[in-house]
């Protein structure tokens, strides 16, 4: 079975789990954050939504650069409606499915590098760089955004297991 397989099922998982806590966010809260230094709720959840879609360079380029100048740079998500978040969300998973199509185990144990101002950031295994750059970060950033809806008292879904919220329900 080819390895690309595996990053697909644990996708679909973690986005099952994404979405039902991007839907939780209060609409009338995005411009929230918890302290001067953090993220705004709005690109918090943004970040979260745009995450699954950072597949398209990691499967499709050897590199990637992140300079404002650049054409491939980034552009950080601030979504003005949960709808919006919601749609950004699901285009980026399905972004993801459409990148990984065809995707050898070749190609995946290729290196995949990130550059800011010429200068390498990082250099991984696109395997690596899927699983830490993409899907780790996913779940931490997601866990900060659970933190926050938390502290705006929103009742919070089943993630790895119950909560306090849904004691019933199993990620």
């Amino acid at each position: 079975m080819p390895m690309i397989y595996a990053f697909l099922a644990e996708l679909g998982h973690e986005a099952a789990t994404t979405r039902r806590l991007l839907e939780r966010v209060p609409e009338d809260r995005l411009s929230w954050k918890p302290h001067e230094k953090s993220m705004t709720l709005s690109r918090l959840a943004g970040h979260v939504a745009e995450l699954p879609g950072w597949s398209r360079t990691i499967l499709a380029d050897d590199e990637f650069h992140i300079d404002r100048e650049s054409p491939h740079g980034y552009r950080a998500h601030r979504p003005e409606t949960v709808a919006e978040l919601l749609q950004v969300h699901d285009d980026n998973v399905a972004a993801y499915r459409d990148a990984a199509e065809g995707v050898s185990d070749e190609t995946l144990r290729g290196h995949w590098r990130m550059l800011k101002g010429g200068q390498v950031v990082l250099d991984m295994p696109r395997t690596v760089a899927l699983r830490s750059f993409l899907m780790n970060h996913l779940i931490h950033h997601r866990g900060q955004l659970s933190v926050y809806l938390r502290l705006l008292g929103v009742p919070l879904p089943s993630i790895y297991g119950p909560t306090a919220d849904d004691p019933g329900r199993f990620g």
